[in-house]
């Protein structure tokens, strides 16, 4: 999370802000939520895998396991190898130093044939840019992966000539958070980035169109979660920030609307009804929409929902 310290989530317990322990685990979007209280503890828990069920040593040992698994987010797909720098064997004993010249060049040659060529070097140079984006958004393992592939995809269709790597990369990663269903703005995605939001949604659009990307429509639900837990609103404003946007989508308020703008108002109604007074500035900031949307998107949902707020 971005201006807090990493903490080890298995040892959080109970909810920092209401004291419960009813804590759920959300893998799909990657977040530690309370269940009381609603708020998002964390946005960057990862499922660490099955724990393997082991009565003896003997069995614990044959059911380790060794490595990591094939990844899309390193260049070579992580099945290759690399010469250690404690200049020890396989055994642990230290390398005598009559040796230690040989292995330094073969240390050094081995680095260098892991990107052989242009193209090799372009992936990997592109996929640590992605890491690096992704880890400043507090984006889930899946969705790196899912963008990973999606930029694959993008440079065998030889779509990156005459585009920079970091706005193809930041494409890339804003169509796997609309396929995966955990949405990121082009705002939060331009603020990791050097290139334009323009650029990014352009350049998002023109690969969504020739690698025939699946990419339903983001919904204003997706986003109330997150910026109800940063605007510090409690569960009870959430639902009514839901339930708001039922009727809205019952009444077809929400078609053809930015989700973020339909959300952010929503959100700043709820706020309103249950007496938990936020500025249309700080709900704003928060979803990366101009406060004349949300007064736009005000009027239309208090009108044609006929919503009592005592202002």
């Amino acid at each position: 999370m971005e201006g807090k310290q990493k903490r080890n989530i298995d040892e959080i317990t109970k909810c920092p802000e209401c004291g419960s322990t009813q804590l759920v685990r959300d893998y799909e979007r990657g977040e530690l939520i309370c269940n009381s209280c609603g708020i998002v503890i964390d946005e960057s828990y990862f499922d660490q895998g099955p724990e393997w069920r082991a009565f003896d040593s003997e069995q614990s040992e044959s059911r380790s396991r060794t490595g990591s698994p094939m990844t899309f987010t390193i260049h070579d797909k992580g099945l290759s190898t690399d010469i250690s720098w404690k200049n020890k064997d396989s055994y642990g004993k230290s390398i005598p130093t009559r040796n230690r010249a040989q292995l330094y060049r073969l240390r050094k040659w081995q680095k260098r044939i892991k990107v052989s060529n242009a193209a090799e070097r372009n992936l990997s140079q592109a996929l640590q840019e992605l890491e690096r984006m992704a880890s400043n958004l507090s984006i889930p393992n899946d969705v790196r992966e899912s963008a990973a592939v999606i930029y694959r995809k993008a440079v065998k269709q030889n779509m990156i000539r005459g585009r920079s790597i970091e706005g193809v990369v930041a494409g890339s990663i804003y169509a796997a958070c609309r396929i995966t269903n955990v949405p990121r703005t082009l705002d939060e995605i331009a603020s990791v980035t050097r290139v334009k939001k323009k650029e990014i949604g352009r350049t998002y659009r023109i690969m969504s169109r020739y690698l025939k990307l699946n990419i339903m429509p983001s919904k204003p639900d997706d986003y109330v979660n997150r910026f109800c837990s940063k605007l510090k609103l409690s569960q009870e404003t959430r639902k009514k920030a839901n339930d708001i946007l039922k009727l809205a989508r019952d009444h077809e308020l929400t078609s053809g609307k930015g989700p973020t703008g339909v959300a952010a108002a929503a959100i700043y109604i709820a706020s309103l009804m249950n007496n938990e007074r936020r500025t249309q500035r700080s709900v704003s900031e928060v979803a990366g929409v101009t406060e004349v949307t949300i007064r736009n998107r005000y009027k239309e949902l208090t009108e044609k929902l006929a919503l009592d707020i005592q202002e």
